[in-house]
């Protein structure tokens, strides 16, 4: 079984901090090195090949120690680890040193398709675990989700409907095709949907409700949620660039 990064992910952040003493011991001098993710981010690319961070809906942050994305022209999510620095790019919220980056699954929302284009789509159980990972920010919905995993390398087929509801066009439904896979080990993987085709919400804060087949039977959830603000890149990145074991 292909291990997943996250939980390389989850080690680290378990690691005591490293700390290094100067010469003179009457002034020990810590340096802290974080390991685990201090932020999750969406990877813009602009002209020329270079990059920016969205934190949040309004917070921008501008890599000083890196040229150009990692991910080409596509726009992902990712985890990060970075270090705030000085000056400040006048163009962006803040200036950082990025100590590590790494991207997870980001995929484009799927009009529902109806009664008779479900079966692809499947309907295996999953468990939404209680993470600072899980939010609708910058027109994506991110969550850190839980289910079974076995040891023959098949790939999970994650996927967010949209438009499934008539009377509520923010409420969609997480869907989870384990083709089979459904006896192995607990584990845990993150995935981002796009939210472009739900209607604008003009600036105001709605409540978004996630429907999803957990292991005890139908679950929701609702997350605050106002459409994207700025015009970014809709190049997004399709393959599973964090985890190999879903799609």
């Amino acid at each position: 079984m292909k291990a997943m990064k996250f939980f390389t992910v989850i080690a680290l952040a378990m690691m005591s901090v490293f700390t290094i003493t100067s010469c003179d011991n009457d002034n020990d001098v810590y340096w802290y090195y974080p390991p685990y993710p201090n932020a999750l981010v969406t990877v813009k690319p602009v002209s020329d090949n270079g990059f920016y961070l969205q934190l949040d809906d309004s917070t921008t942050l501008f890599p000083t120690n890196m040229k150009t994305s990692p991910y080409g022209d596509k726009e992902v999510r990712a985890l990060v680890c970075f270090t705030e620095v000085k000056p400040v790019n006048s163009d962006y919220t803040k200036s950082v040193e990025i100590n590590w980056m790494d991207s997870i699954l980001t995929k484009k929302g799927v009009p529902y398709p109806g009664e008779e284009g479900e079966a692809e789509y499947g309907e295996d159980p999953i468990e939404i675990v209680k993470d600072w990972v899980n939010i609708a920010e910058d027109g994506y919905l991110t969550l850190r989700f839980r289910t079974r995993w076995g040891n023959n390398g098949v790939a999970h087929f994650v996927n967010l409907f949209t438009g499934v509801n008539p009377d509520d066009p923010y409420e969609v439904e997480f869907r989870h095709n384990a083709f089979g896979d459904v006896n192995g080990v607990w584990g845990d993987a993150l995935v981002a949907f796009r939210l472009s085709d739900l209607p604008d919400t003009e600036g105001k804060t709605v409540k978004l409700t996630l429907k999803y087949k957990s292991f005890s039977g139908e679950k929701s959830i609702q997350f605050d949620y106002c459409s994207r603000k700025a015009a970014g890149s809709t190049n997004i990145a399709e393959k599973p660039a964090y985890s190999s074991r879903v799609k």
